[in-house]
């Protein structure tokens, strides 16, 4: 972009400014999000809670089975 669509275009920096950082946020929350570890983590104290009787077996599997989805959904997006 030539220096004129730069000048037109200025008024408008703070929000290309935020939108990017909202990318930003978005992109890390996700790949935090489907971290193979951080989802084999919240197994192991989903597996944890269900044996101290925190939650009932309806509850750990319905919780399961998001985090197993979120974990197939990694392994699709990857391929």
């Amino acid at each position: 972009m030539g220096l004129l669509g730069e000048l037109l275009l200025l008024p408008l920096a703070p929000v290309r400014g935020t939108n990017w950082v909202l990318r930003q946020v978005v992109a890390e929350a996700e790949k935090q999000y489907y971290d193979p570890s951080a989802i084999q983590s919240e197994l192991r104290r989903l597996e944890e809670s269900l044996e101290a009787g925190e939650i009932d077996e309806a509850e750990f599997d319905r919780r399961e089975d998001e985090l197993l989805d979120r974990l197939e959904q990694k392994r699709i997006e990857g391929k």
